[in-house]
């Protein structure tokens, strides 16, 4: 009972400090003029991925390498099926075209690299640095673009005044780091005491758990009508979750775990983020069905994955 109540409070703990450190962080960086979906694809996919990074490095440095993995695995997985199908169906939107040119190639991209370094069961802090390398060029160079983009005057105006905003990205933080520790040690508690292997758990409960952020801010802004920032926090996250999460994590501390064990999680991964592309080419936005289709492909991955075990 207490594992289940440090488990409650710590996601609570991380879904109200995420939301704290996204609106501080959105805030902030409409200050610099950045585009609506260039935030959605860095400040708010790095905010809302903040507990899947605390998470799994607190995962790694515990000695729970497969939560680790099975986490960001499972959230991005969780984020382009279920979170993505159920904001479309909810708020059909419209597709950028950089989200299908550039920045859908690079998520492809950042999995296939992660699935090609993690084949021989390792990820070594020299890989882990590569990865949070190429994660800095890619915002680098987003926010460059941006900028020197027409259309950036079309930028909202910030709300909140600058010590404001500040002070909730900071508090958000601290919030996350807390939730981030409550929320695995209860989670690895709760595995043991049931005979959960730490690999569902993490692609599981874990996973959904710490995407909760992205879905709440997805359907807020779908609801606010502002679809390049929901799709740009999911595609953004799963590139953030990749390269810069366990790119963070392997260099702080390197990541063990079998490979073969997560084939069909690896493979889920892939397949749906292969699915995206073709969902985002027919017309000029994502509707319903498109969204049902992304749904259901979400619940055949969870079938799968409970009668592995």
């Amino acid at each position: 009972m207490m594992d289940l109540l440090i488990t409650l409070v710590g996601f609570v703990t991380l879904v109200a400090g995420a939301e704290l450190m996204v609106r501080g962080a959105v805030d902030l960086a409409l200050r610099a003029r950045i585009s609506p979906l260039v935030i959605g694809l860095t400040v708010v996919s790095m905010g809302t991925s903040a507990p899947e990074l605390l998470v799994s490095l607190v995962s790694a440095v515990h000695g729970n390498s497969a939560i680790s993995i099975g986490n960001v695995v499972g959230s991005n997985i969780v984020n382009i099926s279920f979170i993505l199908g159920v904001s479309i169906l909810v708020f059909p939107i419209e597709v950028d075209r950089d989200a299908r040119r550039i920045h859908w190639p690079v998520m492809m991209g950042a999995s296939l690299l992660f699935w090609w370094l993690f084949m021989d069961d390792l990820i070594a802090a020299w890989e882990g640095l590569l990865m949070l390398g190429l994660m800095v060029v890619y915002v680098w160079w987003m926010v460059w673009s941006s900028r020197r983009s027409t259309g950036v005057d079309a930028v909202a105006a910030p709300k909140l005044a600058w010590w404001k905003a500040a002070a909730l990205l900071a508090f958000g933080i601290l919030c996350l780091t807390f939730g981030a520790d409550w929320f695995v040690a209860g989670g690895v508690a709760i595995a043991a005491a049931a005979g959960v292997s730490e690999q569902l758990i993490g692609v599981t409960i874990v996973a959904v758990g710490t995407s909760m952020p992205e879905l709440i801010t997805s359907m807020v802004a779908a609801f606010r009508k502002q679809p390049d920032i929901s799709l740009g926090n999911l595609i953004g996250s799963n590139v953030f979750n990749l390269l810069g999460i366990l790119g963070v994590t392997a260099a702080v501390h390197p990541i063990a775990s079998d490979h073969a064990a997560f084939r069909i999680d690896l493979m889920a991964m892939a397949l749906v983020a292969v699915l995206l592309y073709p969902l985002m080419r027919f017309g000029s936005r994502m509707g319903r069905w498109q969204g049902a289709v992304l749904v259901v492909a979400y619940a055949a991955y969870m079938v799968l994955v409970l009668k592995r075990g």
